[in-house]
This record gives C-alpha cells, sequence and structure tokens, in this order.
C-alpha cells in the first residue's frame, strides 16, 4: 500500500459514500438551505425597502419640520408686531385717559378754587357788614360835630374793632 495512492476498493467505496451523501444533500439538504438562503434574500431586500422607505419619509419630515418651523418663525413675527401694536395702542389710550383725568382734576381743582375763592369774597363781605354795623352803632351813638371829632372817633371804633376777638 502506498500511501499517496489508495486502493482501488478504497476509492470505489469513497466515490459510493459520496454518491449516497451527494444524492442525499442534494435531495434534502440543498432545497432547505436554498430556501432558507431565499428567503434571507427576500427579508434582506425587504429590510432595504423599508429602511429606503424610512429614509424618504425621514427626509420629508424634515422638510416638513423645516417648513414648519419656517411657518412658526412667521407666526411668531406676525404675533409680535401685533403684540406691539397692541400695546402701542394700550400706551396711547392709557396717555388719552391719563390726559382726560388730568383734565378732569384740573377742573375739579378750579371749580374749587372758584368756590373757595366766593366764600372768602362772601366772609369778607360779611366781615365788612358787622363792621359797618359796629361802626355805625358808634356813630348813632354820639353825634359829632366837626370832622376832627368824626376822624378821632372813626380812628378809636377801628381800635375797638380790631382789638375784639372775632367769634366766626
Amino acid at each position: 500500500m502506498s500511501l499517496l495512492l489508495p486502493e482501488s476498493g478504497l476509492v470505489i467505496w469513497m466515490l459510493l459514500s459520496f454518491g449516497i451523501v451527494l444524492f442525499v444533500v442534494g435531495k434534502y439538504g440543498f432545497p432547505v438551505i436554498v430556501k432558507m438562503v431565499e428567503e434571507r434574500k427576500a427579508y434582506i431586500d425587504q429590510s432595504m425597502k423599508v429602511a429606503h422607505e424610512a429614509n424618504e419619509q425621514l427626509a420629508r419630515l424634515k422638510e416638513e419640520s423645516q417648513s414648519i418651523v419656517t411657518e412658526a418663525n412667521k407666526e411668531q413675527g406676525r404675533i409680535l408686531r401685533e403684540a406691539m401694536q397692541e400695546r402701542d395702542k394700550i400706551i396711547a389710550d392709557a396717555h388719552k385717559q391719563a390726559e382726560i383725568a388730568a383734565q378732569k382734576e384740573l377742573e375739579d381743582v378750579r371749580r374749587q378754587i372758584q368756590q373757595e375763592k366766593e366764600e372768602a369774597i362772601h366772609y369778607i363781605r360779611r366781615q365788612v357788614a358787622l363792621l359797618s354795623v359796629d361802626i355805625a352803632e358808634k356813630v348813632i351813638r354820639k353825634n359829632l360835630d366837626t370832622g376832627k371829632e368824626q376822624m378821632d372817633m372813626i380812628d378809636r371804633m377801628l381800635d375797638e374793632v380790631l382789638s375784639v376777638p372775632k367769634n366766626n
């Protein structure tokens, strides 16, 4: 027996066993393996299709989000402009109301000053009338003939009236 060349009977049995194994694997093993490879290929193809659709959907979502952000920025600008206009309007209205209130307050103060002035004039007139009555009473009590006597009497009466404490 040679180490490099096997005997012919061994080669025949080896070929026969190889053929049987090849037949069994070809009949039962390869179809299962091919089926599994086909299923794996279909799964990978389906996954690639889903991934491609997901990428497309993500791109669409990015575009939509960008347009939404752009629209939101425009809306924010519009709202800010409206808010500033409203603020200016409120400030202008407040100024107008403050002017009206100040004008009304000024009119009330003027009216009050006029009323106090009229009351002061009335009080002064009443005091003058009282003084006149007091002076006339004093003059009637004493009839004066000369101008000097009259002047002395007026001075004395004024001194009396001014020194008398007022009740009013």
